[in-house]
């Protein structure tokens, strides 16, 4: 059986890729200059002085990019290349209006390519498609509260509403979202979590107690051993280089663990230094282990055998004060071997046993991650698995030691903090209840692929988005663009043109909000925002550049007057005091929310302040056992048939998360296009494909089912054996909605099985 391909709106005159030689370093004038040339082109340089000097900053904004924590001490210049490129795409002197809807008819923009639709500009007024319409025309706001009232009325059941959030919401908006959902009646709070490091909670939640890590960033520059598996800080996470670099300074060792070999953890030249304009840079990485896709469990299965079987080297006491479940864990661990291993990874020994050695030497590890072990379908089993590492010797709650999952859009972890997740726990639903007098549903809610499924089967009829690029940055590309058509509303509130606005239920409006960069004025005079860094940090953050539109709202207001709109006054939720004064919020969030006590207060401290987290402040477990849980699942690994290959899925470095800020990956010598395919020259040789040539990459299923993503030019790469690599969106389409992670629900962009069919440009 195959299923339909769709096309994701490319522009093939735009997608003409052209292949160099990958670089060995990161950063440096180059990316200086990259980064100055796009803020200068999108907003002049007026505008990039006023705002580029601003990111990051203790009376700034927190930049639309990473969720990468900043530190005490700030750099004037406290932003990355890709930083600056968030700040530029949001800052655009470039405009959307009215005007630009009347000449292009949605089936048009349709088929435009996602990059084209994010260069077009800022969103300028509030817009509506009707049904049958072609294309979208001006409304005011009130009309469009009432349109989304209607259509929330109509619903047979509150279920029948989804309510999306992105990372990029703030605390305040997150806060008054959910409750707008849970008032309504229903749990249906998906989330880009659900994408990304939803298996990180899962297996954090259940092993440690807390779904998050466990470090600040004071932590990498005390650790004797940094272990970066499944992640690319260079393009990802670009300021984390800073902090390797100086812990590396302070005699830290570095192992890293990828198939791909990447330019930022080989090399950094620091540009907020001299040295690193001017000089060679540092040497991060010491030991790099070219792991199979998939193999991460495996690996640190035999790095626990190892450490058990070495005198001396678990830390008995901490295990015994600390931990259960460690004889059934060990018995496991003891059953591992050499040969399994070797396959599952592709590592030869020697470079196992090294690292072997680093860990040993280590009293203080530190394990980061990313993508690279969230998106596998035995991911939350790989993240349990890093968690028995680290107990082993005692590296959670020691300073310099602990987990570290990597988040990525600037507030993703705030957002869950707040309550954005369709299953809340029990004691925040009764808090949330207390506070505001009314009874929460109770009933879990539908996450991202769930809500997918929802709407494809008729259960769901109304989406919402608070933010994000749902269609662009969802799997399964065909489903979901079909399931999104199947609405009978979609509603997106944005500050940019982007696919999903183009993908449509029956009737759609695009409400337009405010950015980071820009000042938010309300009754209750300048407002402020606030956000979590990946490290559990929360401080505010004030835009100041006038509004791109005097027609657009704050998101918190937004979500203020819709709620009085469709609840009404069944509804006591004093709303219009939340729309003109987020202190109120932040009022109801301090008596909710535990660790948010006199939050007004403290927020105005420069800096912000850091939440609570009882494994690394008290070594205490709020786990069902109430301490930390070695466990023991089964070790898997993606199997792979002759004549295939393994298909992880990534950014480039001209990208972030579904925005695209350009048609090059400078680190991986790409430039001037997107479908690129990069394969070891040994599999490509094998499978018949000269460099240069292209390929339909085609995903095959165990029900049978096959999906092509057609036309990609193949890139003879240094990759590991039997694993390719290829950007998203673009790939989404070969990702099966059923294709998950057990026990997070994630979608497994990073284990796909893939034929390469040689075609014609």
């Amino acid at each position: 059986m195959t299923r339909g391909v769709s096309s994701s709106g490319q522009d093939p005159v735009q997608d003409a890729p052209q292949v160099g030689p990958p670089r060995q370093t990161a950063a440096g004038l180059p990316a200086v200059g990259h980064a100055l040339r796009m803020a200068r082109e999108e907003m002049g340089v007026k505008r990039t002085a006023l705002t580029l000097l601003r990111v990051n900053q203790k009376d700034g904004f927190d930049c639309p990019g990473c969720a990468w924590p900043e530190g005490e001490k700030r750099h004037t210049a406290e932003f990355c290349e890709n930083g600056a490129k968030a700040v530029a795409e949001e800052a655009t002197r470039a405009r959307v209006t009215p005007e630009f809807f009347a000449g292009h008819p949605v089936a048009a923009l349709a088929e435009r390519s996602g990059y084209w639709l994010g260069k077009q500009g800022r969103l300028t007024h509030p817009m509506y498609l009707a049904e049958g319409a072609t294309h979208y025309t001006p409304v005011s706001w009130e009309q469009a509260f009432t349109i989304i009232a209607e259509e929330l009325d109509a619903l047979a059941t509150p279920d029948e509403a989804v309510f999306y959030t992105s990372g990029r919401t703030s605390n305040e908006a997150a806060f008054l979202y959910q409750l707008l959902a849970r008032e309504f009646g229903t749990n249906n709070l998906p989330d880009c979590s659900n994408m990304c490091h939803e298996s990180s909670g899962a297996a954090l939640t259940e092993t440690i107690g807390v779904g998050k890590g466990s470090v600040l960033l004071e932590d990498l520059a005390g650790a004797d051993l940094i272990i970066v598996a499944g992640q690319n800080p260079g393009t990802n996470h670009p300021r984390m280089l800073s902090a390797l670099e100086q812990a590396k300074h302070g005699g830290t060792k570095i192992i890293t663990i990828n198939p791909l070999p990447e330019a930022g953890m080989t090399r950094f030249k620091n540009p907020q230094k001299a040295s690193g304009l001017l000089g060679s840079g540092t040497a991060l990485t010491d030991l790099f282990l070219q792991i199979r896709l998939g193999g991460d469990q495996a690996l640190f299965r035999l790095l626990n055998r190892l450490i058990i079987e070495t005198d001396g080297a678990v830390d008995a006491d901490f295990v015994a004060a600390h931990t259960d479940g460690y004889d059934a864990f060990a018995h496991a661990a003891r059953a591992t071997v050499w040969d399994a291993t070797l396959t599952a990874t592709g590592l030869p020994r020697d470079r196992i046993e090294q690292a072997l050695r680093m860990v040993l030497a280590s009293r203080r590890t530190v394990v980061c991650w990313a993508m690279g072990l969230t998106q596998h379908p035995h991911a939350v089993a790989t993240i349990r698995e890093v968690v028995n590492f680290l107990l082993l010797r005692g590296n959670i709650g020691r300073p310099g030691a602990g987990v570290c999952p990597v988040r990525g859009h600037s507030n993703v972890q705030g957002d869950r903090t707040m309550g954005i997740t369709e299953q809340p726990a029990p004691a925040f639903l009764d808090a949330l209840g207390r506070e505001f007098g009314f009874q929460p549903p109770r009933a879990p809610g539908l996450d991202t692929v769930e809500a997918i499924r929802a709407l494809r089967d008729g259960r769901a009829k109304v989406f919402l988005a608070l933010g994000g690029n749902f269609v662009s940055a969802t799997p399964d590309t065909a489903v979901t663009e079909d399931a999104m058509r199947r609405a009978a509303l979609t509603v997106h509130v944005s500050t940019k043109l982007n696919r999903s606005h183009c993908v449509t239920g029956a009737r759609a409006l695009i409400l337009p909000t405010l950015g980071r960069t820009e000042r938010d004025v309300r009754g209750g005079g300048e407002q402020f925002v606030t956000v979590e860094d990946s490290m559990g940090m929360v401080h505010a953050s004030r835009g100041r550049l006038e509004p791109a539109s005097g027609e657009l709202l704050p998101e918190p207001a937004i979500i203020a007057h819709l709620a009085r709109r469709v609840l009404g006054q069944r509804s006591t939720t004093p709303w219009e005091e939340f729309a003109d004064d987020y202190s109120r919020v932040r009022e109801r969030i301090a008596r909710v929310i535990p660790g948010f006590e006199d939050f007004n207060t403290r927020i105005s401290k420069p800096g912000g302040f850091t939440l609570p987290h009882a494994p690394r402040d008290e070594r205490r477990f709020p786990t069902a056992t109430g301490k930390a849980r070695f466990t023991a699942a089964p070790v898997t690994w993606p199997q792979l048939p002759q004549g295939r290959l393994l298909l992880q899925t990534l950014r480039s470095h001209d990208q972030y998360n579904t925005t695209i800020y350009g048609l090059d990956d400078r680190y991986r010598g790409i430039t001037g296009g997107r479908r690129v395919v990069l394969v070891h020259p040994d599999d490509a040789h094998a499978l018949g494909l000269p460099d240069g040539s292209y390929a339909d990459l085609t995903s095959q299923w165990h029900d049978g089912s096959e999906r092509t993503a057609p036309g990609f030019r193949v890139v003879h790469y240094p990759t590991a054996r039997g694993c390719a690599a290829a950007y998203y969106p673009e790939t989404n389409v070969l990702v099966p909605l059923d294709h998950t992670a057990h026990g997070s629900n994630t979608p497994a962009s990073k284990s796909l099985v893939i034929r390469l069919t040689p075609t014609t440009r």
